[in-house]
């Protein structure tokens, strides 16, 4: 019979965020992840100034710094007169030394985290492993069924099992643990355009006919995503690609002599956004964190920062229950307890977003229902430079920060 202490499924941020301050702490924590490698395209690649303090703090900061990176410190959007660019958010405001987000490849870092992680002779990762079945005993959920993909099977018995396998977790079949959705107004295009010297820096929005852009600078590309209506996926690819890059020109005039480098549809993927979360996080012997408890917009760029949140908030909760072996049902509820006013704050944000600017954009009307409102807010943005550390902080750190255990801290 396999045991571990604790059973983490699903190897991303939170997973392996998680897996690396318990093993730290000396539990024994085993990691499933059912993916041969973490290499997965336009995966979320933002590292913010918190968990770039988490870095510090386990002594990462300098391997990290030497990951191939690009460092992004404003938010522009065309707000001025004529659509000019103007900085509506500016993290190199904030004090140092992480007032940046850092564009990672997520592969990089959870390469990192792994290496770090398997340090410790408490920590396993099973790549090519999949959760497929939870055991549940007297109504305690006691570990996993697992299948590896040469077809071999097998059970994991675990104190805890933590499910940070995103919004498609096996938790999430669970009707007790209850999920609420809320009403999403797009999906999103990803897809990448040549970058040049004297293009703008940063991350640049945009807006064009029924869809939104949002650009990141990567250094020698733009990481580029478009907001369609929901459901439109289809139909819109059926216009054709010319026809949605010379939409994609006009409302991006300065990228217009290199769309010709996106050759086919292939090139566009489509993310289903949802906006949704559990009413419950836990059961006996069960946590959702993250995606798996809930899944956020691309509102923001903020969905890897608050579940990687969410792993220290749970990893400072379990240590000492998991140490001693005996974890309850009030130790898993303090987790949410402690995460869920955050979680909804951001996605109460997120729906007013979604209501009062996209939806209209989307629909071919103003934002708030009057264009006269977007002259407004960059003269308040020109005479209060103060404003612009408001979202910034929230992007950087978000509303709540949580500090490490101690024993991790090395």
């Amino acid at each position: 019979m396999e045991r571990t202490t604790c059973c983490v499924v699903g190897g991303g941020p939170a997973g392996m965020i998680l897996g690396l301050l318990l093993a730290r702490a000396g539990v024994a924590v085993t990691v499933l992840e059912k993916h041969a490698d973490f290499l997965r395209d336009f995966r979320g690649d933002t590292v913010h100034p918190s968990t770039l303090a988490l870095l510090d703090d386990l002594g990462l900061a300098e391997r990290f710094a030497g990951l191939p990176q690009r460092r992004v410190t404003a938010l522009q959007l065309p707000l001025g007169a004529d659509d000019a660019l103007i900085t509506v958010s500016d993290i190199s405001a904030l004090p140092g030394p992480y007032n940046y987000v850092a564009m990672v490849p997520q592969w990089d870092l959870l390469d990192l985290l792994a290496d770090e992680a398997g340090k410790e002779p408490s920590f396993s990762l099973r790549m090519n492993t999949e959760a497929t079945s939870f055991l549940v005993e007297r109504g305690r959920v006691t570990g996993v069924r697992y299948r590896t993909s040469d077809g071999r099977s097998g059970e994991l018995r675990a104190t805890l099992t933590v499910a940070c396998d995103g919004r498609g977790s096996l938790a999430r079949t669970r009707p007790e643990l209850g999920l609420t959705e809320f009403t999403c107004p797009m999906d999103a295009w990803w897809f990448r355009l040549p970058r040049r010297d004297g293009d703008p820096h940063g991350l640049v929005g945009g807006a064009g006919d029924r869809f939104i852009t949002a650009m990141i600078d990567r250094g020698e590309y733009w990481q580029c995503a478009a907001l369609i209506p929901k459901g439109t996926d289809s139909e819109r690819r059926g216009d054709g690609l010319d026809r949605f890059m010379a939409e994609f020109s006009a409302a991006v005039p300065w990228i217009g002599d290199r769309t010709h480098a996106l050759r086919s549809w292939d090139e566009v993927k489509m993310l289903d956004v949802r906006l949704d979360r559990l009413r419950r996080w836990h059961r006996p012997g069960l946590l959702c964190i993250g995606d798996a408890a809930h899944a956020m917009s691309p509102v923001f760029g903020i969905g890897i920062n608050l579940a990687v949140e969410d792993a220290v908030a749970a990893a400072r909760y379990l240590v000492e229950p998991l140490l001693r072996g005996e974890v309850g049902l009030r130790d898993v509820r303090g987790v949410q307890r402690r995460r869920w006013p955050t979680t909804a704050l951001t996605q109460a944000l997120q729906r007013l977003a979604h209501a009062r600017v996209i939806a209209p954009v989307l629909a071919g009307d103003p934002p708030f229902g009057h264009a006269r409102l977007a002259e407004r807010a960059s003269e308040l943005l020109a005479g209060s430079p103060w404003l612009k550390r408001l979202p910034a902080y929230f992007i950087g750190y978000g509303a709540l920060r949580e500090r490490p255990p101690a024993q991790s801290v090395r």
